[in-house]
């Protein structure tokens, strides 16, 4: 009788502490920006008297100060900078985005395209790199995403997700806009909304102009389609992006043997199929954002609802070879995306996003994906 009190309390303290430790644990690896720390991030607004002295003071009451960056990771495109070196002297569009994002791929264009045309008028335009996966966090990967897009702009790298916190930032991606006197007057999530986000890059071009006597005219007309961008019409995406990792999948996954964090699973394609389920066949690797290709060969099986298909990829040592299948049908020219070879074969290399079908029209449709050669690694299917 006098042993289970104890045992009881033995078996508490044993909790007690493996929650301390598992706390600490997560604090060490997502950090909270306190808000004392956002308070000495706030870029200073310098004290001014009569008309601007009272444009201020509305501001402030409206709007919240741009935060300096913290400690970034890499810098890409230009050389170690501070955010208030370019207040009171442009308009700063802040981009928080992921370079195997499809989102903010199909946003890349436009931001290209501003930063082109209101460069020379007064926009300084800022990518903040806040990596998704883990091979998002290589500087040269970055690098190659960045020359891959055409991007010309400054680019900083938050791999530890310091930035989008002290931003308040949730998704990629999401656009801030920095006014001449270093106030957040703008914020859009997502994509869409390009002409409001270029009327209001305008309005503050067209302020800066004003506060700082400039008498050159700003140049007429707007961006509407910029060389690249893609028309994505969402409410006929019927398939959400599946996430192909043993901790990242968010139930997805139609194999009975399921998901199991370290193990390597043989698959086998059951004879149903249902809907918006990844189903794969041969030997994988389960980790924990990833899947890998163990066997020489194996297959991804899908049945979704869009009219494109991105792959989030890469591949060991000599790469993977995929092969598609369309409706029991290998691809055809109509399927073609531009990252497919001769004789319809996508050669997957460096991780990457690989857009393996760009139809014409939105639909049902099964894929199959053959794939040659052990070592791919599958972290996402996204769709448009």
């Amino acid at each position: 009788m006098t042993k289970k009190p104890f045992l009881l309390f033995v078996a508490l303290a044993v909790i007690v502490t493996a929650i301390y430790f598992l706390g600490t644990r997560r604090q060490k690896e997502t950090p909270r920006v306190s808000s004392s720390v956002v308070r000495r991030q706030e870029i200073a607004v310098p004290a001014v008297t009569g008309a601007a002295g009272k444009r201020i003071a509305e501001k402030n009451k409206r709007y919240q100060r741009a935060k300096e960056f913290i400690s970034p990771d890499g810098t890409i495109n230009a050389e170690p900078f501070r955010l208030s070196d370019a207040v009171g002297k442009q308009v700063i569009l802040v981009d928080f985005w992921t370079y195997s994002c499809i989102n903010c791929q199909r946003t890349l264009p436009y931001l290209t395209a501003w930063d082109a045309k209101y460069g020379p008028q007064g926009l300084l335009v800022i990518g903040v790199h806040a990596p998704e996966f883990g091979f998002e966090k290589m500087y040269d990967n970055v690098v190659a995403a960045v020359r891959k897009a055409g991007i010309r702009y400054p680019v900083i790298q938050d791999n530890a997700h310091a930035n989008m916190r002290l931003y308040g930032t949730l998704y990629w991606p999401t656009k801030y806009l920095i006014d001449i006197d270093g106030f957040i007057v703008y914020k859009h999530v997502g994509e869409g909304d390009y002409d409001k986000t270029e009327d209001a890059i305008r309005s503050l071009l067209e302020e800066r102009r004003r506060v700082l006597h400039i008498q050159e005219a700003m140049p007429s007309g707007s961006v509407v389609q910029p060389r690249g961008a893609q028309d994505v019409d969402f409410g006929s995406i019927g398939t959400p992006e599946i996430y192909l990792g043993a901790e990242t999948t968010r139930g997805n996954f139609g194999n009975p043997e399921g998901l199991v964090y370290g193990k390597t699973i043989r698959y086998a394609v059951p004879d149903t199929l249902r809907p918006n389920q990844v189903y794969l066949e041969g030997e994988w690797f389960n980790d924990a954002d990833h899947l890998r290709l163990e066997s020489a060969r194996g297959k991804i099986v899908l049945i979704y609802d869009a009219k494109s298909v991105n792959l989030v990829a890469g591949a060991e040592r000599t790469g993977a070879r995929l092969l598609i299948k369309m409706d029991g049908r290998y691809i055809n020219p109509s399927y073609a995306c531009e990252d497919m070879g001769e004789g319809g074969i996508i050669k997957i290399s460096g991780e990457d996003i690989y857009r393996i079908v760009c139809g014409r029209g939105y639909g049902r449709h099964k894929i199959e994906i053959e794939v040659d050669g052990p070592g791919l690694s599958i972290y996402a299917l996204t769709f448009g």
